[in-house]
């Protein structure tokens, strides 16, 4: 049997619940709690906890962690996966991720598993826009989609008069 662990991450966006195992992690969460908790960082999950802290540092742009995707629903795995393969401080579309998994009408499928999405930040979700360019849907809110964003590319996703 697998023992899942638990442990809290505090970020410049949060409190992050981090969830794993042997197998890889499974949960990268925001959590609504103040202050973060705070406690020993099981092994399993001290790599996770060391490069979210560099990414949020601005240290990091790629993340090299086993990930375990559970049971999710086939469809939803190809479209994280798919997701792993947005550079830092870039973006795709709904709509080109449907036509990578071969079926530019699922493009309301890929916006559903965008939401259930179980592991933020590292499966990067928040890098998937409209095709107009325009930030669309993310389970933390639009606000928080464009702070991830302008984290990775601030030049291209300040706010008009950050940058002064």
């Amino acid at each position: 049997m697998v023992m899942l662990e638990k442990t809290y991450f505090f970020s410049p966006f949060g409190c992050i619940e981090i969830k794993g195992s042997s197998l890889g992690v499974s949960s990268v969460k925001f959590i609504d709690k103040k202050p973060c908790p705070v406690g020993p960082i099981p092994e399993v999950l001290r790599d996770c906890v060391i490069q979210l802290d560099e990414y949020f540092k601005g240290q990091r742009t790629e993340f090299s962690l086993k990930l375990d995707f559970g049971g999710a629903p086939a469809f939803h795995q190809a479209v994280w996966q798919e997701l792993l393969n947005v550079p830092f401080g870039r973006t795709t579309t709904y709509i080109a991720i449907a036509e990578k998994l071969g079926d530019t009408k699922a493009v309301r499928a890929v916006g559903q598993a965008n939401a259930h999405n179980p592991i933020a930040i590292i499966v990067p979700c928040h890098r998937c826009i409209a095709k107009s360019g325009d930030l669309q849907g993310y389970f933390y809110g639009l606000d928080m989609k464009r702070q991830l964003l302008e984290l990775e590319n601030p030049m291209s996703f300040a706010r008009q008069g950050s940058l002064f």
